[in-house]
C-alpha cells in the first residue's frame, strides 16, 4: 500500500530532498538517457507529491507549481514519475489522481496543464487531460502539452 504525502519544499527533509532527486535522476536521466537540467529553480517554488512503501521508500513523485510560475494562467503538475519496478502496478494512476486532488485543493476553479511525453497522452486523457497544440521536442524527447480545465 503505498502512502501518498505533500509537502512544501521548506516542510520536506534532507533525505526526502535527496530520494526526490535520485528518482527524477534514475528515470529522466539514466532509463530515458536524457542529458537535462533537473535543478531548475522551481523546487523551493512547489509541492511535492510523494508516494511512499510502507518502509517509507520513495516509489512515486509529482510537483506542482503556482499559476504563473510555469504557464502564466493554469497550475503545473510535473516531473511525474514512478519507480521502474513499482510499474503496471496503477500506482501512476493514484499518482496522477492524489496531484490532482492536491492541486484543486490548492488552485480551486483554476485550469492544470502538464507537458506530457507524447507516448503517455492517452493515460493522462483517462484523467481527463486534452491534447493543447503541436507536439514539440522537451530536452530530445517528444512531449504535448495538455489541459485539464474544470
Amino acid at each position: 500500500m503505498v502512502k501518498w504525502l505533500s509537502k512544501s519544499f521548506e516542510e520536506c527533509t534532507k533525505k526526502e530532498i535527496h530520494d526526490l532527486f535520485a528518482l527524477r535522476a534514475e528515470v529522466f536521466v539514466v532509463e530515458q538517457h536524457c542529458v537535462y537540467q533537473d535543478l531548475d529553480g522551481k523546487d523551493p517554488k512547489a509541492v511535492h507529491i510523494f508516494g511512499l512503501t510502507e518502509s517509507k521508500k520513495l516509489i512515486a513523485y509529482s510537483r506542482i507549481l503556482e499559476p504563473g510560475i510555469i504557464y502564466s494562467n493554469a497550475a503545473a503538475i510535473g516531473r511525474i514519475v514512478v519507480a521502474p519496478s513499482y510499474r503496471n502496478k496503477n500506482i501512476g494512476h493514484d499518482l496522477v489522481a492524489f496531484s490532482l486532488k492536491k492541486t484543486e485543493n490548492l488552485f480551486p476553479s483554476t485550469p492544470i496543464k502538464i507537458s506530457a511525453q507524447s507516448h503517455l497522452t492517452h493515460f493522462y486523457e483517462t484523467h481527463g487531460f486534452k491534447k493543447e497544440g503541436k507536439e514539440y521536442l522537451e530536452d530530445g524527447i517528444p512531449h504535448i502539452a495538455m489541459l485539464l480545465r474544470d
